[in-house]
């Protein structure tokens, strides 16, 4: 029996061949056409590449043979007079003999090691037990720096700048100072504070006396503009009156 049959069958008792399904069709979007067809209307000629810019050379000026050799520097004119080096000495000359010198050198040697000032050791410091040996003088142990001269003295670059910002504080101390003496509060005498206060009271009564001779009827906005105008004087001369009452002590300030 097939196995490829999916129930038993009396066709299928006769051997046949199994045939091999065919494939699927193959997909195809939709948008094909549509994208080849844009695709198509905007593309441009030349677009990436773009025109030629560079000028094509002429057939005439081809590459020709040995044109890129290196080219030998020009010939000199050989002279015969220019200086010529010392001729080999020939093999029948004979060197200068029998020259000896009287100085005994291992005397003077030993002047020289007796007579001389002794080298003094360089200083080392060893920090392990095998005798590894290093410089002393690089190695920070050594008080070198404090011994100096300038050591411990400020710069003068630097007592320069701290006079400049001494300076410069004094300079704005005094700026304030002299600011805040100029905005210094000053107190009114008794006899001023009475004064203003009587002025004050004068001027209410003229403004009370002028607001009523007032008409009765205010039909008119001219008229409505200057009642609220000394409806504001008045009330403005009775709170400076109450102030002035109220406070026997009164300080003012100095005009900037």
């Amino acid at each position: 029996m097939d196995p490829t049959c999916s129930s038993e069958s009396i066709y299928n008792l006769i051997p046949s061949d199994w045939k091999e399904p065919p494939p699927p069709p193959r997909y195809v979007s939709v948008f094909k056409a549509a994208v080849k067809d844009d695709k198509q209307k905007f593309k441009t000629a030349m677009k990436t590449m773009g025109p030629a810019k560079l000028e094509v050379p002429s057939p005439k000026d081809f590459l020709k043979k040995h044109s890129k050799e290196k080219t030998l520097p020009p010939k000199k004119k050989f002279e015969r007079n220019e200086p010529r080096k010392p001729p080999v000495p020939l093999r029948t000359d004979h060197p200068v003999m029998g020259i000896q010198s009287e100085k005994n050198f291992i005397n003077t040697n030993a002047a020289d090691v007796i007579m001389g000032v002794a080298k003094k050791p360089k200083p080392v410091y060893v920090d392990k037990r095998t005798g590894d040996k290093h410089d002393l003088e690089t190695s920070g142990l050594v008080p070198k720096y404090i011994n100096k001269k300038g050591y411990g003295v400020t710069p003068e670059y630097i007592r320069k700048r701290n006079e400049e910002v001494k300076k410069a504080q004094e300079e704005y101390d005094n700026y304030i100072q002299e600011n805040l003496r100029e905005a210094a509060m000053k107190r009114l005498s008794d006899e001023e504070r009475v004064a203003v206060l009587q002025g004050l009271k004068k001027n209410w009564e003229e403004v009370h006396k002028e607001f009523q001779s007032l008409s009765v009827f205010i039909d008119s906005i001219p008229k409505k503009i200057r009642k609220q105008k000394l409806e504001e004087e008045m009330k403005q001369l009775e709170h400076d009156i109450g102030v002035l009452e109220k406070h026997k002590i009164i300080y003012i300030a100095n005009k900037q």
